[in-house]
């Protein structure tokens, strides 16, 4: 085997939230650093985070609390979350002068509302350390020596590039549109890891059902919505869901995701919507029969509006088990009435499935936990090689968890690169 001369005390593979942010403390410690990434621009994915407004964290402030949103896997994070957390990441951007702000379900943006403001911060930061960056530059293979650790990685433009430590920080299969391809992952089963195979998480739900697809566009604010299966609720949520030409999508539907596509492996599901969570169906008798009651001579399909949206109502009443749209209210019976009631409580739909790859905000699977020392980052079977971000096994809810992941994954594995650099350079 070769002998190498090291320039760099680390390669980071990926130019995403994790790959910067470590770059950037290693650098700050005195490691020399270079980061390679295969798009033309840095950041690609996060330029897209909430929207373009970069949902930055969630404001859980106490560690347990937060960790208790990673149920599957909060026993292997404390650790790096001891080290760097929600709190560390307010810090680490204001001090940098990008104040944040806190929104709904704990949501945090800047408070300019603009992405490029935080890749800003990320690239400043990298300048600071002189980071050196490549872009356009794609790793196709790691070269290990007869010890099993690594010691280059080969370049698409045929380039073998030494290094003390390595940080694989490509993410996940979500957004292959933004570079998100996969390719961490098969670079990691190369180099004898385990992989839990990906699947897309956090994504929309596909229906059947001709009318959501009819109602595309429009939203509901406040609603229930329980999944069933064999005629039994097993998940029931409340909040705003979005009708897509697809079937279902919104917050409230990315972070259900999950458990419906568990359900989905096991036979059909069917959701019900409940338009008026919060008002018992008696309650709701007695307004649509005051609705009626004032407006006795009008057809139904005259009402309705005023108590549904015009499009959710008009759709409504093409339901073939419910009264005609023609009706007049003064002919409308008691039972007629409370059908309709029920129905506005119990609105059903087919749920065939999820999105692909290409709608996921992340992606499940990635290597195993068990092979990773969350200590400081690195991977058990290459203790110089450092696993971040979206190419780790861990299931996270939508609302600024996947990227707080990024910042203390990236924050734990650049310190501990930067801190064996500074004693092997003093």
């Amino acid at each position: 085997m070769k002998n190498y001369s090291y320039k760099y005390d680390c390669i980071v593979i990926g130019g995403g939230p994790s790959g910067m942010i470590a770059a950037g403390r290693a650098a700050e410690l005195g490691a020399h650093v270079l980061l390679l990434e295969k798009n033309k621009q840095l950041g690609k994915k996060l330029l897209l985070t909430g929207g373009g407004r970069c949902n930055i964290t969630n404001a859980i402030f106490d560690v347990r609390e937060f960790l208790n949103c990673f149920p599957q896997s909060k026993e292997f994070l404390f650790s790096p979350f001891s080290k760097f957390s929600v709190k560390d990441t307010f810090d680490f951007f204001e001090k940098r002068g990008l104040p944040l702000i806190t929104e709904a379900q704990k949501r945090v943006f800047p408070k300019t509302e603009d992405s490029k403001d935080v890749l800003q911060v990320l690239e400043n930061y990298m300048k600071q350390g002189r980071v050196e960056v490549r872009r356009n530059i794609k790793v196709t293979s790691f070269r290990k020596n007869d010890n099993g650790a690594i010691v280059s990685i080969r370049t698409s433009n045929d380039e073998e590039i030494p290094a003390r430590n390595f940080i694989l920080a490509t993410g996940g299969n979500a957004a292959p549109e933004t570079g998100s391809t996969g390719d961490g992952l098969e670079f990691l089963e190369k180099l004898d890891h385990t992989i839990s195979k990906p699947n897309p998480n956090i994504v929309p739900l596909r229906s059947d059902t001709k009318w959501v697809h009819a109602l595309s566009g429009t939203t509901l604010s406040f609603m229930t919505i329980r999944f069933k299966q064999k005629d039994k609720t097993r998940v029931k949520k409340t909040g705003k869901v979005l009708f897509t030409h697809f079937g279902l999508s919104g917050p409230l539907i990315l972070n259900s995701a999950y458990e419906v596509k568990k359900l989905l492996e096991k036979g059909k599901v069917e959701a019900s919507i409940d338009m008026f969570p919060d008002t018992e169906e008696n309650e709701l008798d007695r307004r649509v029969w005051r609705l009626f009651e004032k407006n006795k001579n009008k057809q139904l399909k005259n009402i309705l509006h005023e108590i549904l949206q015009k499009n959710l109502a008009e759709e409504f009443l093409k339901f073939p088990d419910i009264v005609t749209p023609d009706r007049e209210v003064n002919s409308i019976t008691k039972v007629e009435r409370k059908a309709l009631v029920k129905k506005m409580k119990n609105m059903t739909l087919s749920i065939i499935g999820t999105m692909g790859f290409d709608r996921a905000v992340i992606t499940d699977g990635g290597v195993i936990l068990e092979e990773v020392a969350f200590k400081n980052m690195s991977s058990k079977i290459h203790p110089n090689l450092y696993l971040l971000g979206d190419i780790l096994n861990i299931n996270r809810p939508s609302g600024g968890f996947s990227l707080q992941m990024c910042w203390t994954t990236g924050w734990v594995a650049g310190t501990d690169i930067g801190e064996k650099s500074a004693a092997k350079h003093s």
